[in-house]
């Protein structure tokens, strides 16, 4: 009997976890070098390190660049990748998946074959706890010592803008996801679309440096465009806490006006006052807006892991990566980096983006192992296929470096765009695809 992809993904998922739960624990040197007062007090099973290890927390674009690239410039290192999911799920391209110009199976792929691919352990467990002086990782799966540590852990939701309610909060993460941290938020989206009956949806567009910044604007097109290709009776209503389109304006403008000028009613600064989920209406400063669905996405902060284990600071209201951020190094622990979407550099937070800066961090820690001359800091790169329909397919696109000036303030560099997506949009749509399948490629194998 033949068993599907999905199935072995989970299958083999559980027998990781089962093994963590059944091994036999090294109780001497847990208890030595364990914090007991950060959760776990055994050691996680794997093997003892005869080289440098180095531990990375987080297995989205960056976490398995990171642990890929270390083991590729350092190769006598022990790398060991922890994350807490069975199986990786790709937020890029997803806006696709929604409206099922792609299959599941194209964002999703295995931990595990990453790992055998690259050399490196992949380790299913969720980090729970820091013993910075001791050098431990604590995990759901037991205590993993560490040379090196390096923390890729992504995004969390801030709610604090719409509410404090507890409560509160919890609905909107129920029955309105955002949908920008992948899995059940994707699905849950996905069948509000598919559906849909008419009316109004409105999407919203935080403020500050959110994941993904044409995101919104493309998944407001792609819905868009599906309304209109099942002729409902429907309105995307975007409303954008900026003063403008944030990044591709021309573009997305020009879409909006042209293609959806029945289908898209684009409000700029429409910074929500209040929601009332029980009569579905959104209130701005200046006006009211019914709904009859919706995906709230609230600005983002760093993850809690930071806040939780000390690596985190207090940026404007946003928790994140409290690190040198020339070198991704945590303050108060050079041994220890920070990367992804969590650092407080200005850079995009996307997934080329965060690619390319993991094999920085990458580069900076074999560096260290091989002991080799510094190296000079890299920029990383954003580049940013966006969908402004489906029907035909069309696209615009986005390419920049970064650079920074003396006081360390970051700014765009290098960069070109093609937004003409009437002459440039069908070239532009097939490059989505050998984008994704060359970054695909280069975590995966």
């Amino acid at each position: 009997m033949s068993i599907s992809r999905r199935e072995a993904l989970a299958l083999s998922g559980l027998a990781i976890a089962s093994s963590a739960l059944s091994a036999n624990s090294d109780s001497a040197n847990s208890k030595k070098r364990a914090d007991t007062t950060s959760g776990s007090d055994y050691k996680a099973p794997l093997p003892d390190a005869k080289n440098p290890r180095v531990v990375v927390v987080g297995g989205g674009w960056s976490g398995l660049s990171v642990a890929k690239y270390t083991k590729a410039f350092a190769p006598s290192a022990d790398v060991v990748l922890v994350e807490q999911r069975h199986e990786f799920i790709s937020c890029p391209v997803s806006n696709l998946w929604l409206v099922d110009k792609v299959k599941l199976e194209y964002l999703t792929h295995d931990y595990l074959q990453a790992a055998r691919k690259n050399n490196y352990t992949f380790f299913h467990a969720t980090a729970i706890g820091l013993d910075k002086e001791n050098q431990i990782l604590k995990t759901s799966n037991g205590d993993i010592a560490y040379d090196y540590l390096v923390f890729a852990p992504g995004i969390d939701y801030d709610y604090s803008r719409w509410t404090n309610d507890i409560a509160f909060e919890n609905r909107l993460r129920q029955e309105y996801p955002a949908g920008f941290i992948p899995g059940s938020e994707h699905m849950t989206l996905k069948n509000k679309i598919q559906n849909f009956k008419g009316g109004n949806f409105i999407l919203t567009v935080p403020a500050g440096n959110y994941r993904c910044l044409p995101a919104p604007y493309e998944r407001a097109c792609i819905i868009a465009d599906y309304f209109k290709q099942k002729k409902l009776n429907a309105k995307v209503i975007l409303l954008d806490a900026n003063n403008a389109i944030t990044i591709k304006e021309k573009g997305f403008q020009s879409a909006f006006e042209e293609l959806y000028a029945d289908f898209i009613e684009y409000i700029p600064n429409g910074v929500i006052t209040k929601i009332d989920l029980d009569n579905k209406v959104v209130y701005t400063e200046f006006d009211e807006y019914k709904f009859e669905d919706a995906a709230f996405y609230p600005q983002v902060r760093g993850a809690k892991i930071l806040e939780k284990v000390g690596l985190a600071k207090d940026a404007k209201n946003k928790l994140e990566a409290h690190i040198n951020e020339l070198t991704y190094e945590a303050v108060g622990a050079k041994n220890i980096f920070i990367s992804g979407d969590s650092r407080p550099m200005g850079f995009s937070k996307s997934g080329n983006t965060s690619n390319t800066e993991g094999k920085y961090v990458a580069s900076l820690i074999a560096q260290r192992i091989n002991k080799t001359a510094k190296i000079k800091w890299q920029p990383p790169v954003t580049t940013c296929f966006s969908a402004v329909s489906i029907a035909p397919e069309k696209a615009i696109y986005i390419y920049t470096e970064y650079s920074y000036d003396k006081n360390i303030v970051f700014s765009f560099a290098n960069t070109f765009s093609s937004e003409d997506w009437k002459k440039d949009g069908v070239q532009n749509a097939e490059s989505i695809y050998d984008w994704a399948d060359a970054l695909y490629a280069d975590m995966f194998n």
